[in-house]
């Protein structure tokens, strides 16, 4: 997903543009990583002073329900990215210090699980949490956090 495409999903689905969304969606473009409503708010209120909480919500919100952006709980809070694109089936390496991802391009599930008798499995996640090559650090320091 690109910028381009994520504002023509909102056109193709009726949805108006705005400035607000256009910018919302640069910020998940520009960033590699996973997001808080918080952050996406710090990020706009220079250029929206009068921004309101619940206009990110809202906004975050449609952007998950049309594919815009993935979602995920960490740490308590709902946190966002800029979805991957295309339908193929992945998981997530995910950095607990900045948030950045890596697909996971095989599915744990299979080797866990393979088809279960007597069940349809109708969707699943799977994120592997740790620390990126930029962010690692001592393991020793990691139990003091």
């Amino acid at each position: 997903m690109n910028v381009e495409q994520a504002l023509n999903r909102l056109k193709q689905k009726g949805y108006k543009y705005t400035g607000k969304r256009e910018t919302m969606v640069e910020i998940f473009s520009r960033e590699d990583r996973y997001l808080t409503a918080k952050e996406v708010m710090e990020e706009m209120q220079g250029q929206f002073p009068g921004l309101s909480v619940d206009t990110i919500y809202r906004n975050l919100s449609l952007f998950e329900d049309l594919g815009i952006v993935e979602g995920t709980e960490w740490e308590g809070e709902r946190r966002y990215r800029f979805h991957c694109g295309g339908d193929h089936h992945h998981h997530h390496l995910i950095c607990k210090q900045c948030g950045r991802t890596k697909p996971l391009n095989l599915c744990p599930m299979n080797a866990l699980l393979g088809k279960p008798a007597d069940f349809t499995i109708t969707d699943h996640k799977f994120e592997i949490y740790g620390y990126c090559q930029d962010c690692e650090i001592n393991p020793d320091e990691q139990a003091v956090k």
